[in-house]
């Protein structure tokens, strides 16, 4: 019994299927789980990935203190081997530095596909929407325009253009390679 002292059933569910039973009803669960599963391995994710940055950031200011100190030292072998030390462990943290974007980039990524699956969601719930090719190609175009970066605009219009994933993921591949042969910076994001 419920709050209101009635009866109620629980939904038809694939392991409990009634005449009530919906895929729709089976997808939608689906996607709201993906959807919390990626939510979930975000939050997980941004507190460690916080506290390695500020700690990273502490070990870097702390380094360049050591290496400026040590410049006032008289010249001496001790002293070249701790700029130079100092010097070699700041371009790795400049490395490491740049893994940290790549992994805020995932991270908006991911959370771009919450949005999406969403917004799926809200399509595939409501019968008017559902059968409403205008609606979903609004959807697209809503999902498109988030994309920030060229090569994943055309993943995307590759995707839609072929139906077939791989052809995208390929062009996407091919693309990235193209670029990063093109040019030795790294493109930030």
């Amino acid at each position: 019994m419920d709050e209101t002292g009635s009866y109620t059933v629980p939904p038809s569910t694939a392991a409990r299927p009634d005449l009530d039973w919906s895929q729709v009803r089976e997808t939608i669960m689906m996607l709201n789980l993906a959807v919390a599963q990626i939510e979930m391995a975000l939050k997980e994710s941004s507190g460690s990935v916080d506290v390695l940055t500020n700690s990273f950031t502490d070990m870097y200011g702390n380094l360049m203190a050591l290496v400026e100190e040590a410049r006032s030292l008289p010249d001496s072998p001790v002293k070249q081997a701790i700029e130079g030390s100092g010097i070699a462990v700041s371009e790795q943290m400049q490395h490491v530095i740049v893994a940290f974007q790549f992994y805020d980039r995932l991270s908006q990524r991911l959370s771009h596909v919450c949005h999406s699956l969403d917004d799926l969601t809200g399509i595939v719930n409501e019968p008017a929407l559902l059968y409403n090719p205008f609606a979903w190609h609004a959807l697209q175009q809503k999902i498109r325009s988030k994309y920030t970066m060229e090569d994943e605009k055309l993943m995307f219009d590759t995707l839609l253009r072929t139906g077939d994933v791989q052809a995208a993921l390929d062009q996407f591949v091919s693309a990235k390679q193209g670029e990063a042969g093109k040019s030795s910076d790294i493109e930030l994001f």
